[in-house]
């Protein structure tokens, strides 16, 4: 069935969503605008229609327990439009959570800004932007649900800006509304353009959702954001082992190995409560970052993992790869959780298209805002770590790497052909510049080293819950430091590397 098929009312989709019985509503009395007898007319009629008094439903309820601030728009009434008075029950709403210390779920569904009371309505959206804003920078979590359709003003204010935003099934969404286009131009707007899921493929929303399936998500990146920073178990010191002294060619050629564990296995066999994301939210997806809220143990994150299995040839890892790692370093900031990096790349793109995408400027954005994130930080080097890709990535308060993860400005052949003109001396370049996890360790660049037995590849799962138990043990510790401390250090070690 499509979206426009059966479309939930707000009701509906409240009652759908919360627990049983547990929504209670904050609406008073819509405010009082200056109505002409037409407009009086389709208000009365709109109030009649579908028993509410305005297109705006807000209140309270609970997901799995978890109490929750909601706000959801009935296109019923006047095709979910949003004048004066909606507005103002918005902006209560946010308010009210925000005072409350409340996460909150939007579902809009609406036309836009009402035209029957013009440039005012329109700029609604200002004040409802700027609550929203405040919310969210009170560290409260803002999750969106876009119905069938919206479009106009609502997308472009309050529609836009979730943390997390999910979209229904075949819905229409778009800043321009199709009948408009049509009245202006003369001619039909494109078709799926505006379609939640070309949305999804153009990494404008993180996921498409039927209604009932939406609980279940809010649900787990509920547990992920309202996880508790303070007071976590105690974790345990990690015993250090004893690492093989294995040639840095070795691990090399271990680390591209085709069934090498990546980000998608770690996340399978070490973390829990996983919701991925997708996307810049800014009309970008790049296959080769994966982006997602995790737990591990207790303790959660956001993950920005270099995927192995999005990297091809055809398609290595390019500009908007970081852009959409510089969107899960805002919000590990917005959400004041950790964030986990987890570099695992040959490289970045060598091509016109990422010289013309502004990849250096990338690289240089994502390490100025890594190493100066106001969030507890852990890299992970996980596999191959080439070039400025890897380097993106790298800056932490914490840098753990797998035993035959590597870091290098170049792969080996590279560094062979620019000093000997061939690629023969790759494994000896490989020894030269340090680039395996022992030398990295006693560099400096490394915290700690985890094993392989003898390689991820032939031990895949406990592989990754050995790496799960140190990023566990990590988190925690790096939680339970004084935050200003914590940054002062992570400053320090980059300024004093290679410094003896």
């Amino acid at each position: 069935m499509t979206a426009a098929a059966r479309r939930l009312g707000a009701l509906e989709l409240v009652d759908l969503v919360l627990d049983d019985g547990s929504f209670s509503r904050w609406d008073a009395a819509p405010l009082a605008v200056p109505v002409d007898d037409d407009y009086a007319a389709e208000l009365a009629a709109a109030r009649e229609r579908t028993g509410l008094d305005e297109a705006v439903v807000t209140g309270e309820g609970r997901i799995n327990g978890r109490r929750v601030a909601v706000m959801a728009t009935e296109f019923a009434f006047l095709a979910g439009s949003i004048g004066v008075a909606a507005a103002e029950r918005l902006v209560q709403a946010v308010e009210r959570a925000t005072a409350e210390g409340l996460p909150l779920l939007a579902a809009p569904v609406s036309g836009g800004t009402r035209m029957q009371e013009g440039t005012v309505a329109f700029l609604q959206m200002v004040k409802i932007s700027a609550a929203i804003a405040a919310h969210k920078s009170a560290g409260l979590p803002y999750l969106v649900y876009l119905r069938h359709p919206t479009t106009g003003g609502v997308l472009a204010s309050w529609g836009s800006l979730g943390h997390v935003t999910v979209a229904e099934p075949g819905a229409l969404v778009g800043f321009l509304g199709p009948r408009v286009y049509e009245a202006l131009y003369g001619e039909p707007f494109p078709p799926g353009v505006q379609v939640a899921e070309n949305l999804f493929a153009r990494g404008l929303v993180d996921a498409v959702l039927p209604p009932q399936e939406v609980a279940a998500v809010l649900d787990r990146a509920l547990t992920v954001l309202l996880s508790p920073r303070e007071g976590l178990p105690e974790v345990p010191e990690l015993p250090l082992e004893d690492l093989p002294d294995v040639p840095a060619w070795e691990s090399v050629t271990r680390s591209r190995r085709q069934d090498r564990p990546g980000v998608r296995r770690l996340l399978r066999y070490a973390a829990s409560d996983v919701v991925p994301l997708n996307g810049t939210g800014e009309g970008e997806a790049d296959p080769g970052l994966l982006i997602a809220l995790a737990r591990f143990g207790g303790a959660p994150c956001v993950v920005l993992g270099q995927d192995r299995r999005g990297q091809t040839s055809e398609s290595p890892l390019g500009p908007a790869a970081l852009r959409e790692a510089r969107r899960g370093m805002r919000l590990a900031r917005e959400l004041r959780l950790p964030l986990v990096t987890v570099i695992d790349t040959p490289g970045a793109a060598l091509s016109k298209e990422a010289e013309e995408g502004g990849l250096a400027g990338e690289i240089a954005r994502s390490l100025a805002e890594l190493v100066t994130l106001d969030a507890p930080t852990i890299s992970l080097l996980l596999g191959q770590g080439t070039g400025g890709g890897a380097l993106a990535l790298v800056p932490a308060d914490r840098v753990v790497a797998a035993q035959h993860a590597w870091l290098s400005p170049l792969p080996p052949e590279g560094a062979s052909a620019i000093v000997h003109r061939d690629v023969e001396h790759a494994a000896e370049m490989a020894d030269k510049q340090g680039v395996r996890s022992l030398d990295l360790l006693r560099t400096g660049i490394v915290d700690r080293v985890v094993a392989e037995h003898p390689d991820a590849a032939d031990e895949p799962e406990d592989f990754c819950r050995r790496v799960g138990q140190v990023l566990q043990h990590d988190l925690v510790r790096l939680l339970e430091a004084d935050p200003r401390q914590r940054y002062a250090d992570r400053l320090a070690r980059y300024r004093r590397l290679g410094v003896h």
